[in-house]
């Protein structure tokens, strides 16, 4: 499952993976553009022409392939590493490097499994996120909000 919401103390967008029958998670600090193309799809919100994802999308079902998995693999120096497992005619398989916002963003439109590496799970304590129930994700509106007050300067401001 995941979450998307600001990270309190930099004001940076965060998507935060949790385990799907345990308590473990995993917080990723992205990008604004990253966060608006989650909370699109999240929020259903479609346009008339597709944008980056959603052309990537098309393209790999263009070429026959399947988004079977994205796996977040590794973390260095703060810098978080996906694979875009692609499959097409039923056996060839494509490991694609990607950013793991822009592999999460692919994964929601076209509804693969979305999977973490054990030792990054074991990086963080459930209990070390503040994920109060009554406090909603990051709505599309809200995203919006966010991104037109951004300063060209808050770019960076924050290492996770």
């Amino acid at each position: 499952m995941a979450h998307l919401g600001l990270d309190r103390a930099s004001n940076a967008p965060v998507v935060v993976l949790r385990e799907q029958d345990g308590r473990r998670v995993l917080p990723i600090w992205i990008g604004p553009a990253e966060a608006s193309a989650i909370a699109m799809e999240l929020g259903g919100v479609k346009f008339a022409r597709p944008l980056t994802h959603d052309l990537l999308k098309l393209v790999i079902l263009g070429l026959g392939g399947e988004l079977r998995k994205v796996v977040i693999s590794a973390v260095k120096e703060s810098t978080y590493f996906a694979e875009l497992h692609i499959h097409r005619d039923g056996h060839d398989v494509f490991q694609v490097d990607a950013r793991p916002s822009d592999s999460i963003a692919l994964a929601l439109r076209l509804r693969a499994p979305i999977f973490a590496a054990e030792p990054l799970l074991d990086l963080v304590s459930p209990d070390a996120l503040e994920t109060p129930t009554d406090e909603p994700g990051l709505d599309a509106d809200s995203l919006k909000t966010y991104l037109q007050n951004l300063d060209p300067e808050d770019f960076g401001k924050f290492t996770p």
